[in-house]
């Protein structure tokens, strides 16, 4: 017996723009070069969340051997209407050498260049977003100097 069901549908909620501090790098762990990248701030604007991102959290980044860079962020939004959400994102950054060297000197890289993509969980306590506490969601993004840009979509 084989099913195929359809893909599932990817809605626009939110663009991230979440503003950084400089890298904490915290030297070899054991899956690789272990990096705290605080979140200090930013903006959310989209067509079901809009708001600014808190400052508090941080990306906990692990650089595999293979330059795979491991994403595991853990920060909240606050919506313009006073709501507060917890975002917890993972996922993958890579792309050619030459490329994730031009990021991490602070250039601008087209995100077409890199392969960045993440899995997050949202969660609120507030009856006017309960439907992120059972939605999932994926994001497409882009490492700019300072700053990371993320655009995620609820999977339908």
């Amino acid at each position: 017996m084989t099913a195929s069901f359809a893909a599932p549908a990817l809605n626009h909620v939110c663009d991230l723009f979440v503003d950084l501090d400089p890298i904490r790098t915290m030297g070899p762990g054991n899956a690789g070069l272990r990096r705290i990248i605080p979140i200090i701030g930013g903006t959310v604007t989209g067509p079901r969340l809009s708001g600014r991102i808190l400052n508090l959290g941080a990306d906990w980044q692990t650089i595999w051997a293979n330059g795979v860079a491991e994403l595991d962020t853990r920060y909240a939004l606050e919506t313009y209407d006073g709501a507060t959400i917890e975002i917890r994102n993972y996922g993958y950054r890579h792309g050619p050498a030459e490329v994730i060297a031009a990021i991490a000197r602070g250039e601008d890289v087209p995100h077409s260049a890199y392969y960045m993509r993440t899995q997050a969980r949202l969660e609120t306590g507030d009856p006017r977003y309960d439907w992120v506490n059972r939605t999932l969601f994926c994001g497409t993004g882009a490492r700019r100097a300072g700053q990371v840009i993320i655009s995620l979509y609820a999977v339908e």
